[in-house]
């Protein structure tokens, strides 16, 4: 029991009345903290933490995962609930295994186009999922205030991105987003390896252009063949310019978000070239000449 965090040893004692022994961290941010946990009984579980204010969180992700359940192949909810003695919340699910599809391109066992074959399918599972009338939306303008806090400039070199996505939202059907689609989020297990997708933590009700998108920009495959590629097994219907809309929002988003100067030149690069692909969707400064 040396050396395991004291909050994954409560929210295992708590919530399954089994004790750990062992606690490897996966992730860590200032919203959560999730682990690889082997417990006393042989089992092996994810433990995921929310802080206190992020409580609704835990919430909204046990709905979400429930609801994809009977669409898509996920982890099975194994508890959820307050931690006793702390402010904490942990969800707890079974552990798929450590082999993601992300990894399997890394080493070459599989290839990028097979992939985002792979996510087109879970994607169209996915939306097909009902969605309860009253489940709660994040309003977009909540993403377009936090891109604006980190990088006002974007907003208004994507304004015309921005106003596709603001036209008669009313009209445009809801379904379930993950929210945060790539590669690392898809575990392959069981004897017909199959893909499960995963980290259901910013997954919300919104139009299906916004999930598929993500998933392009963050395989930086936006480009035709990588739409093409994936539209190949999706069975919905998308709109185009919404989707190079959500292409080029997501993308503004993540050169905003860049945790180094590489990184974030990467991601300057690719808004580049969305931009020549794409002008439409921004607004090009007017060049404004000298009096001769």
């Amino acid at each position: 029991m040396t050396g395991l965090p004291p909050a994954v040893v409560r929210a295992c004692t708590s919530l399954l009345a089994v004790r750990p022994v062992t606690a490897d961290r996966l992730a860590i941010s200032n919203r959560t903290s999730v682990y690889r946990v082997g417990l006393a009984d042989g089992r092996a579980v994810v433990v995921k933490l929310y802080a206190a204010a992020t409580r609704r969180n835990a919430v909204s992700e046990a709905a979400a995962i429930r609801a994809a359940a009977g669409a898509v192949p996920t982890a099975r909810i194994v508890a959820a609930g307050r931690v006793k003695g702390t402010d904490l919340t942990a969800l707890i699910s079974e552990d798929l295994g450590r082999l993601t599809l992300g990894a399997a391109v890394r080493k070459g066992q599989i290839t990028t186009d097979r992939a985002l074959r792979d996510v087109g399918r879970l994607l169209g599972r996915l939306h097909r999922a009902p969605v309860a009338p009253r489940t709660p939306r994040r309003p977009f303008f909540e993403d377009v205030t936090s891109l604006r806090h980190r990088d006002a400039g974007a907003i208004g070199r994507i304004a015309p991105a921005l106003e596709v996505l603001s036209e008669a939202p009313a009209l445009v059907p809801l379904v379930w987003c993950h929210g945060d689609v790539h590669f690392d989020n898809v575990v392959i297990a069981g004897p017909e390896s199959t893909r499960h997708l995963i980290d259901f933590t910013d997954a919300t009700p919104g139009p299906r252009e916004a999930d598929v998108a993500q998933a392009l920009v963050m395989a930086h495959a936006v480009s035709v063949r990588g739409r093409l590629t994936v539209a190949g097994t999706y069975p919905i219907a998308l709109d185009d310019a919404r989707l190079t809309a959500w292409c080029v929002f997501h993308t503004a988003r993540c050169r905003a978000t860049a945790s180094s100067g590489e990184e974030r030149s990467r991601w300057t690069r690719r808004l580049a070239e969305l931009a020549h692909e794409h002008p439409r969707f921004f607004h090009t400064p007017r060049t404004v000449r000298s009096p001769r």
